[in-house]
């Protein structure tokens, strides 16, 4: 598949993988980009140590890596890090990327900012970013609140008023080719996945979480901030996350003061639960798209199959409109 990304990226098919916190270390972006996509090393909270391991389990394949922008301006040291790995780009969510933006573009790094409003575009656009990704709300993960039906295809115009040459991803509910055509009809040029890379032989997830979410429907997830006060990580409050509910989320959303109050003894729980893989408590942050999503595969297998089934969808449409 042909796209203005993919021959910006020099890959053959117009898919980046979601860089997910935790979950996407370097052998899921290492696979990822062998099968023709672009696959990110999840950065998430600026763990070097652990950033370092991944670049080096990804073995020299061009791989890139995400950070989340609020944490990153704690830390703004971890940049310098990712960067002497000469990453195929920095993917950049959730806070302003305008500090980061000199020192990435200075290295000649391609800069990837996701935003889910029309005003953070704005401000992508203004520090020069090469790929805005237009995250939707359906998304797995932090986000916020607009669609991404109506998101996309309102930055596209924004982007083409502007004259601007910057690219557009699409994310957020895309899970299998349906959702990979849509976007490229919306006016994307590839789309950002992660929650169907979630569901991967590569992705670093606990086989007992995983079962749990793939018996799951779109109606069983939720937006909450409720994984986020048990973690510890203070998250500005314009962002929530999507996660698959269990009984720990139930008992707790909407009353995360409460949680907060007792924060050291559900926090010891959480991490247990992580690590034994309790779905009761611990879970997954997983997009309304994983009711979509039936079984584990490869990274390319599921890559092949996203754009085996885009290229069938967009040929039926225009199957249709010649008749």
């Amino acid at each position: 598949m042909k796209t203005r990304m993919t021959e910006a990226l020099g890959i053959t098919r117009p898919v980046i993988q979601a860089p997910m916190a935790f979950a996407a270390g370097g052998t899921l972006a290492s696979a990822v980009s062998s099968a023709g996509g672009m696959g990110m090393i999840g950065g998430g909270y600026g763990d070097a140590d652990w950033i370092d391991q991944q670049f080096g389990i990804a073995a020299g394949a061009r791989v890139g890596c995400g950070l989340i922008t609020w944490k990153l301006a704690e830390q703004p040291h971890v940049l310098d890090q990712v960067l002497v790995h000469d990453p195929a780009a920095v993917f950049l969510s959730f806070g302003d990327p305008a500090p980061f933006a000199p020192a990435i573009r200075d290295a000649g790094v391609p800069l990837i900012c996701q935003v889910q409003t029309l005003r953070d575009a704005w401000r992508a656009l203004d520090c020069g970013a090469d790929i805005i990704v237009a995250q939707g709300a359906d998304a797995g993960g932090h986000g916020e609140a607009r669609g991404t039906f109506a998101l996309v295809p309102e930055i596209a115009d924004e982007i083409a008023r502007q004259n601007s040459k910057v690219l557009l991803c699409a994310a957020g509910g895309i899970t299998d080719g349906r959702g990979l055509a849509a976007a490229l009809m919306l006016g994307a040029d590839g789309a950002v996945i992660g929650t169907r890379f979630l569901a991967s032989h590569e992705a670093l997830v606990h086989p007992r979480i995983l079962d749990r979410a793939l018996a799951a429907t779109g109606d069983d997830t939720l937006r909450t901030r409720v994984v986020d006060v048990v973690r510890g990580y203070d998250w500005p409050s314009r962002y929530n996350g999507r996660v698959l509910s269990n009984p720990f989320i139930q008992k707790w959303h909407q009353s995360e003061a409460a949680l907060q109050r007792d924060a050291k003894s559900e926090a010891a729980k959480w991490a247990a639960a992580q690590n034994a893989g309790d779905p009761d408590v611990a879970t997954a942050f997983v997009g309304e798209g994983i009711g979509l999503i039936n079984a584990v595969q490869s990274a390319s297998d599921i890559l092949a199959n996203l754009a085996g089934e885009a290229q069938e969808c967009l040929a039926r449409a225009v199957s249709h409109s010649e008749r």
